[in-house]
């Protein structure tokens, strides 16, 4: 019998199952765009620049709108051009702004000392990259609107030196040295050239022709005492640019008007310039007229000296120097680089070996006189003031120098107003009472800002 297979029906075809083909949009061919070119633009000052065109809308930065100069050298705006500058900056009520130096490539350095001279600056400096700037009641300020180049440095600087010192220079990369100016002012510098980042650069320090009065300088009555000892070693200390030289100056000129003496000096350079009244005085220059400074202090012993300047006591050699010559009977002037006295007695024997310093604290004591600490204050309406600690060697001072207690110094000065000391913090609070200065600068200058404060109170 034959097997019948059953037969699977077909299922029914559903149309929407089945895939259908997926219209494809037609994309529209886009135009030819045909670019629109600008109008050729011209900056000012911009063919000089190679410019040739720019973006539309884009900002031009301001450098390249600036004219080319001639050379490195900054020229002043022009005139009428700076006072509408001025017209928008300045108040006419306010005090007309001082016109600036103008300087070329050919300028003598005479333009910038007179200009020194002419508003009381304390110094001058040149230096490569910057303008010349001054000094005025202790605040640099610009004087010009040219900037100094290589070659204006050393044409400002080199026809001051001797051959000899252009050696020097540049053998030493540096010197010290005085310039006399003499034109329609009068004025002496000391000047320190030197090089920095391989160009010649040079500050240059007035110093007055005139040399003033303890009285004019406004300086403590002590001082005048200080011109009548016979022997001892006088300190006058404090940082550099603090009226140091002026105040030694004062005090010797004081000796050469009252006392038939001998004065010798040894300076690097000479700054003031004594003319002979009663005294016999004899000015001796680093490098000119001697090239040790302990040679010419050992030498000075065989010159019948009265009185001896030494412009700055630097070294070992310098400080046992004006020690020997103290105690050999002679009236020491000199300066240091330290802020009070106690810290001046301790550099001073820390200068020397170890196991020379108690001899040295000994010799220190007996030949002691004073030492003055001075500052230059500025005053809140111009003009600077000195003032200053002074410590006299009293009894109890030299007990302290020889048993190695400097450190009690300061109450000892704070406590014998009696006998002509006075702390610097002392000196301060006497301008805070004229009305010269505010509590906040005396703050700035004192070595004890709090003791400011207190003796306000007190």
């Amino acid at each position: 019998m034959a097997i019948q297979v059953p037969v699977t029906p077909t299922p029914p075809v559903i149309e929407h199952l089945v895939p259908q083909p997926i219209p494809v949009p037609e994309i529209p061919v886009p135009p030819v765009v045909q670019p629109v070119v600008p109008e050729q633009t011209v900056l000012p000052g911009a063919v000089e620049n190679k410019l040739e065109e720019i973006i539309p809308g884009e900002k031009v930065p301001k450098a390249l709108q600036r004219k080319p100069v001639e050379d490195s050298v900054a020229k002043p705006i022009d005139e009428p051009v700076l006072e509408g500058i001025k017209s928008t900056l300045i108040d006419e009520d306010k005090e007309e702004v001082e016109a600036p130096v103008k300087i070329n490539q050919t300028q003598k350095i005479d333009e910038l000392l007179r200009y020194a001279i002419e508003h009381e600056a304390s110094d001058l400096h040149i230096s490569v990259g910057y303008p010349p700037i001054v000094r005025i009641d202790g605040e640099l300020k610009e004087i010009s609107d040219s900037i100094i180049t290589a070659k204006d440095a050393e044409d400002f600087v080199l026809p001051l030196l001797s051959d000899e010192k252009k050696e020097l220079l540049q053998v030493n990369k540096e010197i010290d040295f005085a310039y006399f100016y003499n034109k329609d002012l009068t004025g002496r510098f000391r000047i320190n050239a030197f090089y920095t980042m391989k160009n010649l650069a040079a500050a240059f320090r007035l110093i007055p022709t005139r040399i003033r009065t303890i009285d004019e300088l406004l300086l403590p009555q002590l001082y005048h005492q200080f011109s009548q000892l016979k022997q001892g070693l006088i300190l006058v200390t404090g940082p550099t640019g603090h009226g140091k030289s002026t105040t030694l100056a004062a005090i010797l000129e004081e000796v050469n008007t009252t006392r038939f003496s001998h004065i010798i000096t040894i300076e690097d350079p000479i700054e003031y310039v004594f003319e002979g009244k009663k005294a016999l005085i004899e000015q001796r220059e680093m490098n000119d007229d001697t090239h040790s400074w302990s040679i010419a202090l050992r030498s000075a012993l065989r010159q019948d000296p009265d009185v001896i300047l030494v412009g700055e006591m630097r070294d070992y050699e310098t400080i046992a120097s004006a020690i020997t010559l103290a105690e050999t009977g002679h009236l020491v002037f000199a300066t240091l680089h330290t802020n009070n006295a106690a810290q001046t007695v301790d550099r001073i024997i820390d200068v020397f070996p170890n196991n020379q310093q108690a001899q040295i604290r000994l010799q220190l004591s007996n030949i002691l006189e004073a030492i003055v600490a001075q500052r230059l204050i500025p005053l809140d309406k111009g003009g600077r003031r000195a003032v200053s600690e002074i410590m006299v060697a009293s009894p109890a001072i030299r007990n302290m120098i020889r048993e190695a207690k400097t450190h009690q110094i300061d109450n000892v000065i704070r406590t014998s107003s009696d006998i002509g000391m006075v702390s610097l913090e002392k000196s301060l609070v006497g301008l805070i009472r004229e009305g010269v200065i505010s509590v906040q600068r005396a703050q700035e200058y004192a070595v004890f800002p709090e003791e400011v404060l207190r003796l306000l109170k007190s």
